[in-house]
């Protein structure tokens, strides 16, 4: 089965009918992101992130969102350990929020709170947090997940106007990194975007004083900043093989 929103495996509306006895226990298992080798970070996030991810820029359709560099090869999760832990100190909120998630209707104007059924913590046997109470109702445990949910769903759609707005001063271009392993290999990731640095000193100081204003301007040298860390996507991706001589980036 095709995984929606890169994770999730069976992401079914929370009835009242269906999960009306059904408990959530959660779990430190982060195996449900072994395959992916980038994650979306909303623009609040950019400052927790910058310290320990590679923060680029990827385009689908209008929209431009930033994403923390994962790995190197598709499907590759370097921030996952051998036991399913996640090994930063930041937890991105896309990969926190999971199992829950909101499905959004066609007309944009209802969000319905979802979970991903094949998590390990999802059972019938009284085991965590009832996601409802005998009369069908949240929990106070559901609450706090519809709480989180809304900010991020809030946090969304200003993170997409950032990604607008970088998008019309033309600051973004491509961007590749590549790296040569023990045994020669040349292993390239590319398809996302980064600012350039150019186009940045070429603005015009209403355009900069804008993003100052709102911020924007301190998340973009954080993206800038946050380069470096390809070197620790490098380092990660060169342990997991098993020969060991001097690479190049």
């Amino acid at each position: 089965m095709a995984k929606q929103l890169l994770i999730y495996e069976s992401a079914v509306p929370v009835t009242a009918v269906k999960h009306g006895k059904v408990c959530f226990d959660p779990t430190q298992d982060y195996a449900f992101s072994a395959g992916i080798n980038a994650v979306p970070v909303m623009a609040v996030e950019i400052v927790p992130a910058a310290t320990e991810y590679a923060i680029v820029f990827t385009e689908a359709g209008d929209d431009v969102m930033p994403a923390a560099v994962l790995g190197v090869r598709a499907e590759q999760n370097l921030y996952l350990s051998s036991d399913s832990k996640w090994q930063a100190k930041y937890v991105p909120a896309f990969i926190r929020r999971y199992p829950f998630v909101f499905s959004v209707s066609a007309d944009k104007t209802t969000l319905t709170l979802c979970i991903d059924e094949t998590h390990p913590g999802f059972n019938e046997e009284g085991r965590g947090q009832r996601l409802l109470t005998d009369d069908g109702k949240p929990t106070a445990y559901v609450e706090q997940v519809l709480t989180f949910l809304k900010e991020y769903q809030a946090h969304f759609e200003r993170t997409r106007a950032f990604g607008k707005r970088l998008k019309e001063l033309d600051l973004l271009e491509p961007m590749q990194a590549q790296v040569t392993t023990p045994a020669g290999e040349n292993v390239k990731l590319g398809g996302f975007l980064g600012v350039s640095r150019d186009r940045l000193r070429a603005l015009g100081g209403e355009a900069l004083a804008t993003l100052a204003k709102t911020d924007e301007l301190e998340l973009i040298y954080l993206h800038l900043y946050s380069m470096r860390n390809f070197n620790e996507v490098k380092d990660r991706f060169i342990g997991t093989l098993a020969t060991e001589s001097p690479v190049r980036v």
